[in-house]
């Protein structure tokens, strides 16, 4: 018992190797030889670390759309780390199929103005078919800008009394019946409110 007490016990988790497939490492290395010092990239970036929910509280059915997704390459902007491009690895897909997650992809970059340029999974790429991928995407998105977090009514302010995430909240009763306002998550152990003109 007192031998069993004495050996450590191991946490359930092993080491994933290698971090990146023979087809996500063929294209890295691709990338890195297209773009030189123009981009950062980054591989396998979590959804919800380029993208943020507006107002969670009132869209919280969005939340699983992006939980555990991520995107097979970030290309950001060597000082500012701003988003460029986004690439993912295709499978082949039929004539008349996309695969849904391809499209909610598509989709969600499109709208926020970032190029998503999509690449056939492949064990080995050719430069100029890749540069011809990232001109089609570019094209895709035509006029539109990325957005960026301008408008504070879009962004969910942090509580300035604990820094904690705020809530959308209305008032009930009182003179300012009726008007929204973020009130702190931890309410109403924490008084914090941000006032919505």
């Amino acid at each position: 018992m007192n031998q069993l007490k004495a050996e450590k016990v191991r946490l359930p988790y092993r080491l994933r190797e290698p971090f990146l497939t023979t087809t996500e490492s063929a294209l890295f290395r691709t990338l890195i030889e297209m773009v030189g010092s123009r981009y950062v990239i980054f591989p396998k970036v979590a959804i919800n670390d380029v993208f943020y929910i507006q107002r969670p509280n009132e869209n919280v059915h969005f939340f699983n759309k992006i939980f555990r997704k991520h995107v097979d390459f970030l290309l950001c902007d060597p000082k500012s780390f701003a988003t460029s491009f986004g690439v993912e690895i295709v499978k082949p897909v039929t004539k008349d199929s996309t695969r849904e997650s391809d499209m909610f992809m598509d989709e969600l970059f499109l709208d926020a103005g970032i190029p998503l340029v999509h690449i056939p999974s492949s064990e080995k790429y050719d430069t100029a078919d890749i540069v011809a991928l990232f001109q089609l995407a570019v094209t895709k998105i035509g006029g539109t800008t990325a957005l960026r977090i301008e408008d504070p009514t879009d962004t969910v302010p942090n509580c300035p009394v604990c820094g904690k995430m705020m809530v959308l909240r209305i008032h009930r009763r009182g003179k300012y019946a009726g008007r929204k306002y973020y009130g702190c998550m931890e309410s109403p152990r924490c008084t914090g409110v941000f006032a919505i003109d």
